[in-house]
């Protein structure tokens, strides 16, 4: 069995193509599609540019898309071509990251139906916060991006999703106003910056803040990995 993974480099996606690899189904590459929309329904958007560097530290192949045009309709059309091209790189299926969101699981379906390749989503309809707790315990560090939910301020911009953090969001959730706290419905974006599994850490350089409306983004401009000392050092797919 030949996987692809759908990733954006938050939480979600990375975290399920590592479970993948845990139960022994190997991931060969991370695909990553462009959206045109920033506020894409369908697909992640913050800082996708970091992707390739993600890719490099877990040693795997990045291969990516754009969307041509926006709405609901460009944008499927855009995953039915790039989930045709992992068939025709030889592949069998792809994992996604999607918890709850059945917009977002009818279209991965849909577009993996027409390429025949079975959908892989480790976390579909499991329980968020023992998500969110599982990816601490794998020592994820995911730090937010993006906050568009009322209770979810700028100030948390960079902050690491820890155990500290999951009482917050359940806090805010319960006593302020109720939200998803695992973020699958864009009250908030993550981005993957280290991991056990990865060679490599990803350092920010340099960033600034986005503000549209009550979304606050932010967004990278300049990063690189970090080698690991106690870590492989970080080569390039292929490379002995």
């Amino acid at each position: 069995m030949r996987l692809s993974a759908l990733v954006s480099g938050g939480k979600d996606s990375i975290f399920s193509a590592y479970l993948c690899e845990s139960h022994g189904w190997p991931v060969e590459e991370l695909l990553t599609l462009y959206p045109a929309d920033r506020d894409s329904m369908l697909f992640h958007t913050p800082n996708l540019s970091v992707v390739p560097l993600l890719a490099q530290a877990w040693g795997k192949r990045h291969v990516h898309a754009e969307v041509r045009g926006t709405g609901e309709e460009p944008e499927l059309q855009a995953l039915v071509e790039a989930f045709n091209g992992v068939r025709q790189r030889g592949f069998d299926g792809v994992v996604v990251g999607a918890i709850h969101s059945s917009y977002q699981w009818s279209r991965v379906w849909h577009a993996a139906h027409i390429a025949g390749l079975e959908v892989f989503a480790p976390l579909w309809r499991a329980a968020q916060p023992e998500i969110l707790r599982e990816i601490c315990a794998a020592g994820i560090d995911a730090r937010i991006t993006s906050v568009a939910s009322e209770p979810l301020t700028e100030e948390l911009l960079g902050q690491r999703i820890d155990a500290g953090m999951i009482e917050r969001f359940r806090t805010l959730s319960g006593r302020v106003r109720e939200f998803n706290i695992a973020g699958e419905g864009g009250e908030y974006e993550s981005l993957v910056v280290d991991a056990p599994f990865l060679r490599a850490r990803v350092e920010v350089d340099t960033s600034h803040v986005y503000r549209s409306g009550h979304q606050a983004t932010l967004v990278i401009d300049t990063a690189r990995l970090e080698d690991h000392p106690a870590r492989r050092a970080v080569r390039e797919p292929g490379t002995p």
